[in-house]
């Protein structure tokens, strides 16, 4: 592929690249740029991608993509106003946009974003016979296909050439967590989203964002790039979410007035109910996953679905008999013993209060959490976390969580 068609669609300072030069393949990391690549290089957390040109030089890039010019002025280069957007847009140019021909939904939030993709995609498969890749922070699938992951939502060059596997395969939707991360690094710059989905905003990766302001703001971003918003009316920070969107708003809710409802809800040892209520219609649902907070991870879902086609009593069809969703309130089976072991993902201190008052409500005994926080990652919700496991558990351990550099 040309240069000058990678980057098609931008906006270009200066160059001294020859466009013509034949590129094989983008790089954004200098210790797998090979003979032919196009370096592109950007800001990092730790590091600063612009240190890296000579070594991406070195190592035989044909040309570099960066926000000021190499030191050394004889390295062909292409200057960008935003390298990272840069990177998106050329990802999606080499793989042929491929989000183009699949119908799109991002999920962004606080918590509940891995439980609202798995609920959607069996809704999807199961009602519109859609073949649907997931991109999440469990795994990501293409159909029933596994690809591992190590990011929620991988950098834009990887997520291109997933969303290519993904319509290779014959997908025809996608369903994928867009981590505030993600939207504020521009790693899905660009792609437009047919429903995006707002499930909460609590505190985490202050770490990154620094306020809980920023947060949303970066959350937000989805609803300037979606066509239907299918938002939390329940919650404080949806209105700034929604200030600058651009999309058409659904509004989702158990308390304040919104397009839909639950009423009469029931929460049980080992299931959920309620009716989703609209203007025109009232529905009883069912999900077999215990827990307040699902009342909420599922209205959005049945917004969602409803947005994409799929009317509610279809989509309770499907709820009724949907599987647990690894990794949240999942029992650990004990068969013999007199005591029930969970699994959640919980790693704020609302989903810890919440997935706790959950079990403290049906334990018949003392109830016991193990839990941790990620090691250089938001330092200010630990004592908060502590604070509630103190308050709702009986026995507290806490344990590293993936302490990264901490010791």
């Amino acid at each position: 592929m040309h240069l000058k068609t990678l980057l098609a669609g931008l906006s270009l300072r200066s160059a001294t690249a020859d466009m013509e030069t034949e590129i094989t393949r983008i790089s954004y990391d200098s210790r797998t740029t090979a003979p032919g690549d196009v370096f592109v290089a950007m800001t990092g957390f730790a590091t600063d991608g612009h240190a890296y040109i000579g070594k991406a030089v070195a190592a035989g890039a044909a040309a570099v993509v960066c926000e000021r010019p190499p030191e050394d002025r004889s390295v062909p280069y292409v200057l960008v106003e935003n390298s990272r957007r840069a990177l998106a847009v050329m990802a999606a140019n080499y793989y042929g946009h491929p989000a183009d021909s699949m119908t799109m939904v991002a999920v962004t939030g606080t918590n509940g974003k891995t439980t609202t993709t798995y609920l959607l995609k069996a809704i999807l498969e199961q009602e519109l016979g859609a073949k649907v890749g997931l991109i999440g922070t469990n795994q990501d699938l293409i159909g029933d296909e596994v690809v591992p992951t190590e990011r929620t939502t991988p950098e834009s060059l990887e997520l291109q050439e997933l969303f290519a596997r993904m319509r290779s395969a014959g997908c025809t939707h996608v369903v994928m967590e867009a981590s505030s991360h993600a939207l504020a690094l521009d790693r899905v710059y660009g792609i437009h989203y047919a429903v995006g989905i707002f499930t909460n905003l609590t505190q985490d990766h202050l770490d990154f964002h620094k306020t809980m302001e920023a947060y949303c703001d970066a959350k937000a971003i989805l609803f300037q790039n979606c066509d239907v918003g299918v938002c939390n009316a329940d919650d404080p920070w949806t209105e700034r979410l929604l200030q600058n969107a651009a999309c058409r708003q659904y509004f989702y809710a158990e308390h304040a007035a919104a397009d839909l409802r639950a009423e009469h809800i029931t929460l049980a040892a080992d299931h959920i109910a309620f009716d989703a209520v609209t203007k025109d219609s009232r529905t009883p649902i069912k999900v077999g996953i215990p827990g307040g907070f699902m009342v909420y991870n599922t209205l959005d879902v049945l917004g969602a679905a409803l947005a994409l086609g799929v009317p509610l009593e279809k989509s309770a069809r499907v709820l009724a008999a949907v599987p647990h969703v690894k990794g949240r309130v999942e029992v650990v089976p004990t068969p013999g013993k007199d005591y029930t072991v969970l699994i959640d993902y919980s790693h704020t201190p609302d989903s810890l209060e919440n997935i706790l008052r959950t079990v403290k409500g049906f334990a018949k005994g003392r109830t016991v959490a193990l839990f941790g926080c990620g090691g250089d990652r938001d330092r200010t919700k630990r004592p908060i976390m502590g604070s509630v496991a103190a308050e709702l558990a009986d026995f507290v351990v806490v344990t590293s969580d993936n302490p990264r550099t901490e010791d």
